[in-house]
């Protein structure tokens, strides 16, 4: 596919080819498989490569790279989508196995959740509670999932109830839950007051074992639970050959609400010191996760397309008279945000082979009282700075901005490292 023709309105859409473990759990804000072989492709990578997906998510590139035989690296911080990537890479698990631990289960609890049995229902720990968005999920649907649970965390085996942990999370939100993503999430007005949750999660476990049954061999995957922007003390010198990725975008999108429900219910996030702590793990993209000790903005204090662009925000604040604790960071979160992907490109550096292929699918943003900011630009910019060359800026789609009614660009930042040696050479 032509990812240069914005006019594809299916290009961001998941292809029905492409739903084998791709479909095993993902959100709206991923990015399609089909991009990732347009890239495996244009950099001519095979089985003998190694690709990084520094900012993983739930893992599309290195799903991806799975399927077409290439051995693949990924990094995320997120706790929820980290575990969603490892387990969508992990193909080990025998698929009767799956399939009977499923019936298993089923056969357990189908008793413990009919109406009759429910009137003592299972809530989760008030910390816990708290962090999840109000009417997110009704008594009965979380009590279900509690119950499901409960029983899957009895299985001994650990891969397989990794991937039957998995499945209750894609149930948890599709099936269960009350929320709704329009790409932002919300609460639905329709309340679920019951759902099929033991049926929905018995489904979808059946279609992963049937994705299973269709492996006879796969390359090496790993994926690490690691911030995007110190790599180095995971990653070999020189180990590299390509980077597909897209990383959070410049907005006030809170991603940590993206996965919150799910990474609840499985443990990730007990309290509300769970949750600053993974904040403070990822770049900085928003003002609910910028924090006062932060420094990545250092890092792009002598780099002036990022200052005067801060600027900007800042004098356009001023002039609407805006003073909510939110609108006086937007500067700052801007410049943490170019500063952080700064640090990212170059701490990368040297884990990259001479002459690796890099692309960084990322979009325009308005969501700071209008300022637009030219993402792919930007870091284009700051990659060449760090002495990246820049191959292309090349548009995969546009899209219509929720804040300004414009059309946005989505682009794929392709770089090259020249290698440290080239790049010193006169």
């Amino acid at each position: 596919m032509d990812v240069s023709n914005p006019k594809d309105l299916n290009l961001n859409r998941l292809q029905e080819c492409d739903r084998s473990f791709h479909d095993w759990y993902r959100f709206i804000l991923s990015f399609p498989p089909h991009l990732v072989r347009t890239y495996i492709n244009k950099f001519g990578l095979t089985e003998k490569s190694t690709l990084l997906d520094p900012f993983c998510g739930t893992g599309t590139t290195i799903v991806e790279a799975k399927k077409q035989g290439i051995p693949a690296v990924g990094t995320e911080a997120t706790p929820m989508s980290w575990f969603a990537s490892r387990t969508k890479t992990t193909w080990t698990v025998d698929p009767d196995q799956v399939r009977r631990a499923a019936e298993r289960i089923c056969d357990r609890i189908a008793a413990d959740i009919t109406p009759k049995n429910t009137t003592h229902l299972k809530k989760l720990a008030p910390d816990a509670r708290s962090l999840l968005l109000k009417n997110s999920i009704g008594d009965l649907p979380l009590h279900k999932c509690l119950v499901l649970q409960e029983a899957i965390d009895a299985e001994p085996n650990l891969p397989l109830r990794h991937l039957l942990q998995l499945a209750l999370a894609h149930t948890s939100v599709h099936t269960a839950s009350n929320l709704r993503f329009a790409p932002e999430v919300g609460i639905s007005r329709q309340r679920k007051q019951d759902a099929p949750v033991l049926t929905a999660w018995h489904q979808q476990v059946l279609a992963m074992a049937a994705d299973l049954a269709t492996i006879d061999c796969s390359p090496p995957t790993i994926c690490y639970h690691q911030d995007a922007r110190d790599l180095t003390r995971i990653l070999q010198p020189e180990s590299i050959d390509a980077v597909i990725t897209s990383p959070p975008y410049p907005n006030e999108k809170d991603y940590t609400r993206t996965t919150r429900l799910e990474s609840v219910l499985l443990g990730f996030l007990k309290d509300p010191s769970d949750l600053k702590a993974y904040k403070q793990s990822l770049l900085r993209s928003n003002t609910r996760n910028a924090f006062a000790a932060d420094r990545d903005d250092l890092w792009v204090a002598n780099t002036p397309q990022v200052t005067q662009l801060a600027a900007t925000i800042e004098r356009r604040r001023l002039e609407l008279g805006k003073d909510s604790g939110f609108e006086k960071l937007y500067h700052r979160v801007t410049s943490l945000y170019f500063g952080g992907m700064k640090r990212h490109f170059a701490n990368l550096r040297p884990i990259l082979k001479p002459g690796a292929q890099l692309a960084y699918v990322v979009g325009d943003q308005a969501s700071f009282l209008q300022v637009l900011i030219r993402t792919g630009e930007l870091l284009a910019a700051i990659a060449e700075e760090l002495g990246y060359t820049v191959r292309d800026v090349e548009l995969f789609r546009t899209r219509l901005s929720s804040v300004t009614g414009e059309q946005l660009r989505e682009e794929v930042v392709w770089l090259e490292w020249p290698g440290y040696e080239r790049l010193s050479s006169p």
